[in-house]
Protein backbone atom coordinates (compact mmCIF):
# COMPACT_ATOMS: atom_id res chain seq x y z
CA UNK A 1 0.00 0.00 0.00
CA UNK A 2 1.16 3.31 -0.82
CA UNK A 3 0.01 7.11 -0.55
CA UNK A 4 1.44 10.45 -1.68
CA UNK A 5 -0.33 12.27 1.65
CA UNK A 6 -0.29 15.82 1.94
CA UNK A 7 2.37 16.02 4.85
CA UNK A 8 2.38 19.79 5.80
CA UNK A 9 0.44 21.11 3.49
CA UNK A 10 -3.06 21.33 5.95
CA UNK A 11 -2.84 22.73 9.42
CA UNK A 12 -5.33 22.82 12.82
CA UNK A 13 -6.08 26.22 13.90
CA UNK A 14 -8.60 25.83 16.59
CA UNK A 15 -10.56 22.68 18.42
CA UNK A 16 -13.21 22.20 20.39
CA UNK A 17 -14.73 19.28 22.65
CA UNK A 18 -17.61 18.98 25.08
CA UNK A 19 -17.86 17.18 28.17
CA UNK A 20 -18.70 13.67 27.52
CA UNK A 21 -21.18 11.92 29.21
CA UNK A 22 -24.50 11.28 29.82
CA UNK A 23 -26.03 14.55 28.89
CA UNK A 24 -29.72 14.05 29.29
CA UNK A 25 -30.72 17.83 28.98
CA UNK A 26 -28.21 18.76 25.76
CA UNK A 27 -29.63 17.55 22.32
CA UNK A 28 -27.86 16.54 18.99
CA UNK A 29 -27.96 20.45 17.83
CA UNK A 30 -27.09 21.55 21.73
CA UNK A 31 -23.71 20.08 21.68
CA UNK A 32 -22.77 20.35 18.24
CA UNK A 33 -23.50 24.32 18.96
CA UNK A 34 -21.44 24.26 21.93
CA UNK A 35 -18.14 22.19 19.94
CA UNK A 36 -18.12 24.21 16.83
CA UNK A 37 -18.19 27.86 19.22
CA UNK A 38 -15.85 26.50 20.73
CA UNK A 39 -13.53 25.42 17.76
CA UNK A 40 -14.42 29.02 16.43
CA UNK A 41 -13.52 30.82 19.64
CA UNK A 42 -9.97 28.70 19.69
CA UNK A 43 -9.16 29.44 16.50
CA UNK A 44 -10.26 32.96 16.21
CA UNK A 45 -12.50 33.07 13.72
CA UNK A 46 -16.53 33.55 12.62
CA UNK A 47 -18.35 30.46 10.98
CA UNK A 48 -18.77 32.49 8.20
CA UNK A 49 -14.95 32.75 7.70
CA UNK A 50 -15.86 28.85 7.09
CA UNK A 51 -15.77 27.53 3.38
CA UNK A 52 -17.27 24.02 4.24
CA UNK A 53 -17.93 21.64 6.70
CA UNK A 54 -17.57 17.94 6.94
CA UNK A 55 -20.01 16.12 9.45
CA UNK A 56 -19.37 12.97 11.04
CA UNK A 57 -22.44 10.79 13.38
CA UNK A 58 -23.11 7.13 12.66
CA UNK A 59 -26.89 6.98 13.85
CA UNK A 60 -27.81 10.55 15.19
CA UNK A 61 -28.84 12.28 12.45
CA UNK A 62 -28.89 12.09 8.89
CA UNK A 63 -27.79 14.40 6.07
CA UNK A 64 -25.71 17.95 6.40
CA UNK A 65 -28.83 19.46 7.52
CA UNK A 66 -28.76 17.73 10.84
CA UNK A 67 -25.25 20.33 11.06
CA UNK A 68 -26.71 23.31 8.77
CA UNK A 69 -29.81 23.79 10.87
CA UNK A 70 -27.99 23.46 14.49
CA UNK A 71 -25.12 25.89 13.38
CA UNK A 72 -27.93 28.04 10.82
CA UNK A 73 -25.09 27.69 8.36
CA UNK A 74 -26.12 30.36 4.94
CA UNK A 75 -26.09 27.74 1.59
CA UNK A 76 -22.69 26.44 2.19
CA UNK A 77 -21.13 22.86 1.50
CA UNK A 78 -21.63 20.29 4.50
CA UNK A 79 -20.75 16.52 4.08
CA UNK A 80 -22.30 14.45 6.22
CA UNK A 81 -19.91 11.36 6.58
CA UNK A 82 -20.02 7.80 8.57
CA UNK A 83 -17.65 5.36 8.59
CA UNK A 84 -18.10 3.00 11.58
CA UNK A 85 -16.18 3.91 14.89
CA UNK A 86 -13.74 5.92 12.92
CA UNK A 87 -16.54 8.31 11.77
CA UNK A 88 -15.30 11.57 13.38
CA UNK A 89 -11.69 10.41 12.01
CA UNK A 90 -13.29 10.42 8.59
CA UNK A 91 -15.06 13.78 8.92
CA UNK A 92 -11.28 15.04 9.53
CA UNK A 93 -9.70 13.18 6.79
CA UNK A 94 -11.68 14.17 4.35
CA UNK A 95 -11.97 17.85 5.29
CA UNK A 96 -7.92 17.35 5.51
CA UNK A 97 -7.64 16.25 1.76
CA UNK A 98 -10.35 19.41 0.42
CA UNK A 99 -7.54 22.22 2.04
CA UNK A 100 -4.55 20.24 0.90
CA UNK A 101 -6.76 19.78 -2.60
CA UNK A 102 -7.09 23.54 -3.12
CA UNK A 103 -10.55 23.55 -3.08
CA UNK A 104 -11.25 25.48 -0.16
CA UNK A 105 -9.21 27.95 1.89
CA UNK A 106 -10.71 26.83 5.71
CA UNK A 107 -13.00 24.21 6.82
CA UNK A 108 -14.74 22.64 10.03
CA UNK A 109 -14.74 18.74 10.94
CA UNK A 110 -17.30 17.77 13.45
CA UNK A 111 -18.41 14.66 14.77
CA UNK A 112 -21.69 14.00 17.48
CA UNK A 113 -22.87 11.23 18.47
CA UNK A 114 -25.62 10.76 21.55
CA UNK A 115 -26.45 7.08 22.82
CA UNK A 116 -27.33 7.54 25.94
CA UNK A 117 -31.22 8.30 26.06
CA UNK A 118 -32.41 6.93 22.35
CA UNK A 119 -33.78 3.44 24.13
CA UNK A 120 -30.77 0.80 22.93
CA UNK A 121 -28.19 -0.71 25.24
CA UNK A 122 -24.28 -0.46 23.29
CA UNK A 123 -23.93 1.77 20.13
CA UNK A 124 -26.26 2.67 17.85
CA UNK A 125 -26.88 1.21 14.54
CA UNK A 126 -30.11 0.48 11.69
CA UNK A 127 -29.63 -3.64 10.57
CA UNK A 128 -28.78 -3.75 7.09
CA UNK A 129 -31.00 -5.95 4.28
CA UNK A 130 -29.21 -9.57 4.36
CA UNK A 131 -29.93 -12.70 3.82
CA UNK A 132 -30.28 -13.39 7.89
CA UNK A 133 -27.01 -15.86 7.71
CA UNK A 134 -24.46 -13.06 8.66
CA UNK A 135 -22.79 -13.61 12.56
CA UNK A 136 -24.82 -11.78 14.75
CA UNK A 137 -22.01 -11.60 17.76
CA UNK A 138 -21.78 -8.88 19.55
CA UNK A 139 -18.87 -6.70 19.91
CA UNK A 140 -18.21 -7.39 23.51
CA UNK A 141 -18.17 -11.37 22.28
CA UNK A 142 -16.52 -10.54 19.33
CA UNK A 143 -13.60 -9.01 21.54
CA UNK A 144 -13.15 -11.08 23.93
CA UNK A 145 -12.06 -13.44 21.53
CA UNK A 146 -8.40 -11.11 21.06
CA UNK A 147 -7.34 -12.35 24.99
CA UNK A 148 -7.45 -16.01 24.69
CA UNK A 149 -6.05 -16.07 21.11
CA UNK A 150 -3.07 -13.80 22.73
CA UNK A 151 -2.76 -15.44 25.68
CA UNK A 152 -2.52 -19.13 23.88
CA UNK A 153 -0.23 -18.19 21.18
CA UNK A 154 2.46 -16.22 23.31
CA UNK A 155 2.81 -18.22 26.42
CA UNK A 156 0.81 -16.25 28.66
CA UNK A 157 -1.40 -17.73 31.66
CA UNK A 158 -5.16 -16.90 32.11
CA UNK A 159 -4.43 -15.04 35.31
CA UNK A 160 -1.73 -13.21 33.93
CA UNK A 161 -3.42 -12.20 30.98
CA UNK A 162 -6.17 -10.97 33.44
CA UNK A 163 -3.63 -8.76 34.95
CA UNK A 164 -2.21 -7.11 31.63
CA UNK A 165 -6.11 -6.19 31.02
CA UNK A 166 -6.86 -4.80 34.34
CA UNK A 167 -3.81 -2.51 34.02
CA UNK A 168 -4.63 -1.12 30.65
CA UNK A 169 -8.29 -0.73 32.88
CA UNK A 170 -6.27 1.07 35.82
CA UNK A 171 -4.04 3.20 33.15
CA UNK A 172 -7.09 4.99 31.24
CA UNK A 173 -9.03 5.26 34.49
CA UNK A 174 -5.86 7.00 36.13
CA UNK A 175 -5.64 9.04 33.20
CA UNK A 176 -9.32 9.90 33.00
CA UNK A 177 -9.70 10.64 36.47
CA UNK A 178 -7.39 13.77 35.74
CA UNK A 179 -9.75 14.80 32.91
CA UNK A 180 -12.30 17.19 33.36
CA UNK A 181 -14.19 16.58 30.49
CA UNK A 182 -14.18 12.78 30.81
CA UNK A 183 -17.01 10.35 31.54
CA UNK A 184 -15.38 9.03 34.21
CA UNK A 185 -13.40 10.95 36.28
CA UNK A 186 -12.18 8.31 39.36
CA UNK A 187 -9.75 6.08 39.22
CA UNK A 188 -10.60 2.23 40.00
CA UNK A 189 -8.51 -0.12 41.68
CA UNK A 190 -6.49 -3.12 40.13
CA UNK A 191 -9.20 -5.35 42.47
CA UNK A 192 -12.09 -3.99 41.49
CA UNK A 193 -11.24 -4.39 38.05
CA UNK A 194 -10.48 -7.85 38.57
CA UNK A 195 -13.47 -8.62 40.53
CA UNK A 196 -15.82 -6.82 38.63
CA UNK A 197 -18.82 -8.71 36.40
CA UNK A 198 -18.42 -10.60 33.34
CA UNK A 199 -19.72 -9.15 30.49
CA UNK A 200 -18.29 -11.93 27.32
CA UNK A 201 -15.67 -14.81 27.99
CA UNK A 202 -13.07 -13.24 29.91
CA UNK A 203 -13.81 -9.35 29.65
CA UNK A 204 -15.79 -7.95 32.28
CA UNK A 205 -17.38 -4.29 33.00
CA UNK A 206 -14.40 -2.36 33.45
CA UNK A 207 -12.93 -4.14 30.46
CA UNK A 208 -15.42 -2.08 27.58
CA UNK A 209 -14.99 1.41 26.89
CA UNK A 210 -18.32 3.82 28.13
CA UNK A 211 -21.08 4.54 25.86
CA UNK A 212 -21.47 8.10 26.07
CA UNK A 213 -22.60 11.70 24.41
CA UNK A 214 -20.60 14.19 22.83
CA UNK A 215 -19.53 16.22 20.30
CA UNK A 216 -16.12 17.20 19.03
CA UNK A 217 -14.81 19.80 15.97
CA UNK A 218 -11.55 21.45 14.43
CA UNK A 219 -10.66 24.00 12.11
CA UNK A 220 -8.59 23.31 8.85
CA UNK A 221 -6.44 25.62 6.71
CA UNK A 222 -3.61 25.34 3.90
CA UNK A 223 -0.34 25.14 6.56
CA UNK A 224 0.87 28.59 4.90
CA UNK A 225 -2.03 30.50 6.55
CA UNK A 226 -1.75 29.44 9.86
CA UNK A 227 0.00 31.94 11.28
CA UNK A 228 -2.57 34.25 10.59
CA UNK A 229 -4.21 32.93 13.55
CA UNK A 230 -2.33 31.17 16.05
CA UNK A 231 1.23 31.06 17.12
CA UNK A 232 1.31 27.27 17.87
CA UNK A 233 -0.80 25.74 14.77
CA UNK A 234 -0.86 21.40 14.18
CA UNK A 235 0.50 20.24 11.42
CA UNK A 236 -0.91 17.27 9.57
CA UNK A 237 1.89 14.84 8.85
CA UNK A 238 -0.35 11.60 7.76
CA UNK A 239 -3.42 10.67 7.15
CA UNK A 240 -4.39 6.34 6.34
CA UNK A 241 -7.06 4.62 6.18
CA UNK A 242 -7.29 0.75 5.22
CA UNK A 243 -10.46 -1.00 4.91
CA UNK A 244 -9.92 -5.18 4.74
CA UNK A 245 -11.72 -7.94 2.87
CA UNK A 246 -13.68 -8.67 5.98
CA UNK A 247 -12.35 -12.41 5.72
CA UNK A 248 -10.85 -12.48 9.46
CA UNK A 249 -14.15 -15.41 10.65
CA UNK A 250 -14.16 -17.41 7.89
CA UNK A 251 -10.49 -17.77 7.50
CA UNK A 252 -8.81 -20.65 9.31
CA UNK A 253 -5.54 -18.70 9.40
CA UNK A 254 -6.49 -15.43 11.04
CA UNK A 255 -5.76 -16.25 14.74
CA UNK A 256 -7.19 -13.26 16.67
CA UNK A 257 -3.64 -11.65 17.49
CA UNK A 258 -3.84 -9.14 15.30
CA UNK A 259 -6.10 -6.42 13.02
CA UNK A 260 -4.60 -6.48 9.69
CA UNK A 261 -6.25 -3.23 8.87
CA UNK A 262 -4.41 -1.51 11.28
CA UNK A 263 -0.61 -2.88 10.70
CA UNK A 264 -1.13 -2.18 6.82
CA UNK A 265 -2.76 1.85 8.08
CA UNK A 266 -0.19 2.35 10.62
CA UNK A 267 3.11 1.22 8.18
CA UNK A 268 1.55 3.87 5.31
CA UNK A 269 0.45 6.66 8.04
CA UNK A 270 4.21 6.28 9.30
CA UNK A 271 5.32 6.19 5.22
CA UNK A 272 3.75 9.25 4.81
CA UNK A 273 4.88 11.35 8.11
CA UNK A 274 8.69 9.92 7.70
CA UNK A 275 8.77 7.94 10.98
CA UNK A 276 11.30 5.28 10.90
CA UNK A 277 10.87 4.14 14.73
CA UNK A 278 7.69 5.03 15.93
CA UNK A 279 7.86 4.28 19.72
CA UNK A 280 10.75 6.40 19.50
CA UNK A 281 9.71 9.31 17.89
CA UNK A 282 6.17 9.91 18.95
CA UNK A 283 5.40 11.64 22.02
CA UNK A 284 1.78 10.20 22.69
CA UNK A 285 -0.97 8.23 20.91
CA UNK A 286 -4.49 8.00 21.15
CA UNK A 287 -5.67 4.66 20.53
CA UNK A 288 -8.90 2.74 19.96
CA UNK A 289 -9.49 1.51 23.19
CA UNK A 290 -12.98 -0.21 22.98
CA UNK A 291 -11.85 -3.35 24.92
CA UNK A 292 -8.55 -3.85 27.36
CA UNK A 293 -7.57 -6.80 24.84
CA UNK A 294 -7.67 -4.18 21.64
CA UNK A 295 -5.67 -1.60 23.59
CA UNK A 296 -2.68 -4.72 24.01
CA UNK A 297 -3.24 -6.31 20.06
CA UNK A 298 -2.72 -2.23 18.96
CA UNK A 299 0.29 -1.64 20.83
CA UNK A 300 1.87 -4.53 18.65
CA UNK A 301 0.21 -3.45 15.27
CA UNK A 302 1.33 0.22 15.93
CA UNK A 303 4.42 -0.75 16.06
CA UNK A 304 5.13 0.62 19.38
CA UNK A 305 5.97 -3.09 20.85
CA UNK A 306 7.65 -6.73 19.51
CA UNK A 307 5.04 -9.12 18.54
CA UNK A 308 4.08 -11.07 21.55
CA UNK A 309 6.04 -8.36 24.15
CA UNK A 310 3.47 -5.98 23.85
CA UNK A 311 1.83 -7.49 27.56
CA UNK A 312 5.34 -7.14 29.61
CA UNK A 313 5.66 -3.44 27.94
CA UNK A 314 1.71 -2.98 29.34
CA UNK A 315 2.84 -4.25 32.78
CA UNK A 316 6.32 -2.42 33.17
CA UNK A 317 4.46 0.98 32.30
CA UNK A 318 5.55 1.75 29.10
CA UNK A 319 2.19 3.16 28.25
CA UNK A 320 1.67 5.01 31.41
CA UNK A 321 1.39 8.64 31.59
CA UNK A 322 4.69 9.35 33.22
CA UNK A 323 6.12 6.16 30.71
CA UNK A 324 8.02 5.62 27.74
CA UNK A 325 5.20 6.12 25.33
CA UNK A 326 1.85 7.53 26.86
CA UNK A 327 -0.55 6.02 25.44
CA UNK A 328 -4.33 7.56 26.14
CA UNK A 329 -3.30 10.04 28.07
CA UNK A 330 -7.17 11.62 27.81
CA UNK A 331 -8.30 8.63 29.24
CA UNK A 332 -9.17 6.91 26.02
CA UNK A 333 -12.14 5.93 25.12
CA UNK A 334 -12.07 3.69 28.16
CA UNK A 335 -12.78 6.19 30.40
CA UNK A 336 -13.39 9.39 28.34
CA UNK A 337 -16.20 7.89 26.36
CA UNK A 338 -17.09 7.12 23.00
CA UNK A 339 -19.66 8.92 21.27
CA UNK A 340 -18.78 7.16 18.43
CA UNK A 341 -18.92 10.36 15.48
CA UNK A 342 -17.13 12.06 17.84
CA UNK A 343 -14.09 9.81 19.21
CA UNK A 344 -11.37 10.72 16.55
CA UNK A 345 -12.06 13.98 16.82
CA UNK A 346 -11.59 13.79 20.60
CA UNK A 347 -8.39 11.99 20.04
CA UNK A 348 -6.92 14.97 17.72
CA UNK A 349 -8.45 17.02 20.86
CA UNK A 350 -5.84 15.93 23.47
CA UNK A 351 -2.66 15.67 20.44
CA UNK A 352 -3.80 19.31 20.13
CA UNK A 353 -3.87 20.00 24.00
CA UNK A 354 -0.35 17.84 24.77
CA UNK A 355 1.33 19.05 21.72
CA UNK A 356 0.96 22.62 22.64
CA UNK A 357 1.90 21.84 25.81
CA UNK A 358 -1.69 23.08 27.27
CA UNK A 359 -2.72 20.04 28.77
CA UNK A 360 -3.80 19.98 32.69
CA UNK A 361 -0.61 20.33 34.35
CA UNK A 362 -1.20 17.32 35.96
CA UNK A 363 -1.25 15.11 32.46
CA UNK A 364 1.01 17.15 30.10
CA UNK A 365 3.50 14.74 28.87
CA UNK A 366 6.87 15.30 29.55
CA UNK A 367 8.43 13.66 26.76
CA UNK A 368 7.13 17.30 24.80
CA UNK A 369 7.52 19.80 27.53
CA UNK A 370 10.81 18.27 28.42
CA UNK A 371 11.93 15.73 26.10
CA UNK A 372 11.03 17.94 22.92
CA UNK A 373 9.11 15.42 21.13
CA UNK A 374 6.56 16.79 18.68
CA UNK A 375 4.65 14.27 17.18
CA UNK A 376 1.32 12.90 18.50
CA UNK A 377 -0.72 9.95 16.83
CA UNK A 378 -4.60 9.00 16.81
CA UNK A 379 -5.79 5.60 15.72
CA UNK A 380 -9.52 4.34 15.27
CA UNK A 381 -10.92 0.87 14.46
CA UNK A 382 -14.38 0.15 13.26
CA UNK A 383 -15.97 -2.83 12.94
CA UNK A 384 -15.10 -6.39 14.55
CA UNK A 385 -11.55 -8.72 14.50
CA UNK A 386 -10.83 -9.74 10.93
CA UNK A 387 -14.03 -7.34 9.12
CA UNK A 388 -12.63 -3.44 9.95
CA UNK A 389 -11.66 -0.42 8.61
CA UNK A 390 -9.19 1.81 10.03
CA UNK A 391 -7.45 5.00 10.41
CA UNK A 392 -4.47 6.35 11.36
CA UNK A 393 -3.20 10.14 11.95
CA UNK A 394 0.06 11.88 12.49
CA UNK A 395 0.07 15.44 13.47
CA UNK A 396 3.13 17.75 14.69
CA UNK A 397 4.03 21.23 16.42
CA UNK A 398 6.41 21.73 13.75
CA UNK A 399 7.01 21.88 10.17
CA UNK A 400 9.25 19.43 8.48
Amino acid sequence: MASRGIKDQVAIIGMGCTNFGEHWDKSVDDMLIEAAHAAYESAGIKQDDLDAYWFGTLGSAVSGLALSRALKIDYKPVTRVENMCATGSEAFRNAAYAVASGAYDMVMAIGVEKLKDNGMSGLVGAPLPSDGTESTLTAPASFSLLAPAYADKYGVDRDEMKEVMARIAWKNHYNGARNPRAQFQKEVSMDKIKSAPLIAGDLGIYDCSGVSDGSAAAILCRAEDAHKYTDNPLYVKALSFTAGPAAGPIDSDYDYTTFHEVSACAADAYAQAGVTDPRAEIAMAEVHDCFTPTELVLMEDLGFAERGMGWKEVLAGTYDLDGELPVNPDGGLKSFGHPIGASGLRMLFECWLQLRKQAPADRQIKSVTEGGKTLGMTHNLGGAPGECVSFASIVGSELG
